[in-house]
């Protein structure tokens, strides 16, 4: 029996390739050793002041993106999170068994309460990525180093529920992609890659034409030497440049070292540039010839298999806690 996993994403605008790499990517690998279940988390993305009409397109937007990048509806579970209501059901039910203070010291939270201004959303937001997980009963969960503290908090939660109430929920492990967990800023590398960048030139959509992406990498910030190094710590805005070099051309960063090491940088970016160009277009490409009704019907359906699964699951989970008998 293969192993459960379960991710999600908010669906906002300017997804790139920081998005791709760090999780689109490895989402479709999953699909061939795992059981997979990918989520549309719309209503995480309500903790912050939206427009309806734009948060609407949104959400197609990201689950045309899922599939443009692909992950398969016919291999995967994908569905948008708000037509699964058992995720509210069970936030509600693990609240009551998370401290404040272990939501209150969520880094994210205090950086987007910082921004956006406090709720109880944004405070609670990680119980309900938490049941997101959980009421799929998921061995394991792919996470960016951004999400390890919620990964932890869902752990927590896990043990304290299974020692409050009997054994209900696997502890969920972690994944990380070995290679591009964490793509940065072509600007600033050191900073991550952000669609709130100011700067559009730090950021390569999967919506990008050829040409913005080609030049987008050769405006790339790197240093004053000229020799290619795999070398975060001297060389950052290079060895950012060679993880998408490797990613995109499924050559290892030995490999690309040893050829561009002395060619310099302009035809090392060139190189580069076309690696990224050749991975990107199918997905833009695809992802322009989805309809709005084929992505619905596709996240419809997906929708109507959860719901069934979770309601299994919290039939289960109501007679522990003493809603059901």
């Amino acid at each position: 029996m293969k192993k459960r996993v379960f991710s999600g994403v908010q669906p906002t605008g300017n997804v790139h390739v920081g998005n791709y790499i760090g999780a689109f990517q490895n989402w479709v690998r999953m699909q061939d050793t795992y059981e997979t279940i990918y989520c549309v988390v719309d209503l995480h993305a309500m903790t912050v002041p939206y427009e309806p009409a734009d948060f609407m397109r949104q959400r197609l937007d990201m689950a045309k993106m899922i599939v443009a990048s692909g992950v398969d509806p016919h291999r995967s579970l994908l569905y948008f999170q708000s037509d699964v209501p058992q995720h509210a059901e069970l936030a509600w039910i693990l609240s009551t068994i998370t401290g404040i203070g272990q939501l209150e010291r969520m880094t994210q939270y205090k950086e987007k309460s910082d921004r956006a201004g406090q709720n109880l959303g944004l405070l609670s937001y990680p119980v309900l990525m938490a049941a997101d997980i959980v009421i799929h009963k998921v061995h394991a969960v792919p996470v960016g180093d951004d999400q390890t503290q919620h990964l932890e908090l869902t752990r927590d939660l896990v043990e304290r529920f299974n020692s409050r109430f009997g054994d209900e929920f696997p502890l969920p492990e972690r994944i990380t992609p070995e290679i591009g967990a964490r793509v940065m800023s072509l600007q600033d590398p050191t900073s991550k890659m952000s669609k709130s960048d100011p700067s559009p030139a730090s950021r390569i959509l999967l919506t990008d034409s050829d040409d913005d992406i080609r030049k987008k990498i050769k405006s790339a910030v790197t240093d004053s030497d000229r020799y290619v190094r795999y070398d975060w710590d001297e060389k950052p805005g290079v060895s950012n440049l060679l993880e998408l070099f490797s990613v995109f051309s499924g050559r290892p960063i030995s490999d690309l070292v040893g050829e561009y090491e002395d060619a310099g940088y302009g035809a090392f970016k060139a190189a580069a540039a076309e690696a990224v160009v050749s991975g990107v277009a199918p997905i833009r490409d695809r992802f322009e010839s989805i309809g709005d009704d084929e992505i619905l019907a596709i996240m419809d359906q997906g929708a109507a298999t959860a719901r069934e699964r979770a309601e299994a699951e919290m039939t289960s989970v109501r007679r522990k806690v003493g809603l059901s008998a």
